[in-house]
């Protein structure tokens, strides 16, 4: 109860200035760079990087490295959320200052529309020929949430190598609260932007490591990887730093394409594995500790021989004593 008390007490005095306070509800539902807020506020770069560093040590806002970049966002501390949604239900509807921070933020999202647009229209003819290859992507999605029906909600999902974070949008109605993990800067903007048109508040993205994941073990009881496997060079490494990312009953989501023949996705695409078997699936997630809960295979459509078969497994981690569920289910999703 103190711990709760006095951190309460740090984020409140960090919130006590007018600039930081605007600040904190920008940062509250979205990632933003120091420039996006120095243009939203109309301050200096000095300015809001100083307030940021004091709401940064207050505990109420997170920051987190990508690159040369840095982007804020509303710590996952629930005290904070908590805080921060008590004091937006307080607050009217009138504010001149707000009202103009949410136009600018407003336009901060689309011009991350438009480059998301402008590297999708550049990247289109690529990803269509290999879409044309196999099964709708549609159908594969249904496959999928079909696999996880079962489960019911999920309280925390880490999406592993996110993309454009499709399957944060398609899995958000049944997620609580989810991250997305990504190499590329270029396409954790494509999902933040993405996100942000969906309108999505309870998913973020980072950059990390598949074989390093920035999460913490044991939090998460869904994990998936949608085609992503066969950009790796060891992908049981993968799949076992997944299942660790497990709670006791959680569940890892595979979806990947079956064995195949098509060197120019080697050249093209870079894939360094041609499809993997559905036992080499099987044993991937036994190598990781994991019984499989399902396994489903969609062939191309009319049976094209020339077209890629995708395989959507599920993996499930042993059922175990609930040591520290309680604290998994509130801690961050960042560690």
């Amino acid at each position: 109860m103190q711990a709760s008390f006095d951190a309460a007490v740090e984020m409140l005095k960090a919130l006590a200035e007018p600039t930081r306070f605007r600040l904190v509800l920008l940062v509250s539902d979205q990632d933003l760079t120091v420039s996006d807020l120095t243009a939203i506020l109309g301050q200096s770069q000095p300015r809001i990087s100083r307030h940021l560093k004091l709401l940064v040590e207050g505990g109420i806002v997170e920051r987190h490295q990508e690159g040369a970049w840095a982007y804020f966002r509303l710590s996952a501390e629930p005290l904070a959320g908590r805080l921060v949604q008590a004091l937006k239900a307080s607050l009217g509807d009138g504010d001149g200052a707000l009202a103009r921070d949410a136009e600018r933020l407003a336009q901060v999202r689309r011009e991350r529309a438009k480059r998301a647009a402008s590297y999708f229209a550049r990247n289109a003819a690529q990803w269509d020929r290999l879409r044309s290859l196999h099964v709708p992507d549609a159908e594969v999605e249904r496959a999928l949430l079909a696999a996880l029906a079962p489960a019911g909600r999920f309280d925390a999902h880490l999406d592993v190598g996110t993309g454009t974070g499709r399957m944060l949008e398609l899995l958000a109605p049944v997620c609580d609260r989810a991250i997305g993990i990504d190499a590329s800067r270029e396409m954790l903007a494509i999902a933040r932007a993405k996100l942000d048109a969906a309108g999505i508040t309870r998913s973020t993205v980072r950059q990390g490591d598949v074989y390093r994941l920035p999460t913490p073990r044991g939090g998460f009881d869904l994990v998936t990887l949608h085609q992503v496997l066969h950009y790796l060079d060891d992908p049981a490494a993968a799949v076992r730093e997944c299942a660790d990312a497990l709670r006791p009953g959680g569940r890892l989501a595979v979806v990947d394409f079956a064995p195949h023949s098509l060197e120019f996705l080697r050249a093209e695409h870079a894939h360094l594995r041609l499809g993997f078997s559905e036992a080499s699936l099987r044993q991937l997630m036994r190598g990781a500790g994991l019984d499989v809960e399902s396994l489903d295979i969609l062939p191309p459509l009319d049976g094209e021989a020339n077209g890629l078969t995708v395989t959507v497994i599920v993996g499930r981690r042993p059922p175990a004593a609930p040591i520290d569920s309680a604290d998994a289910a509130s801690a961050p999703l960042v560690s």
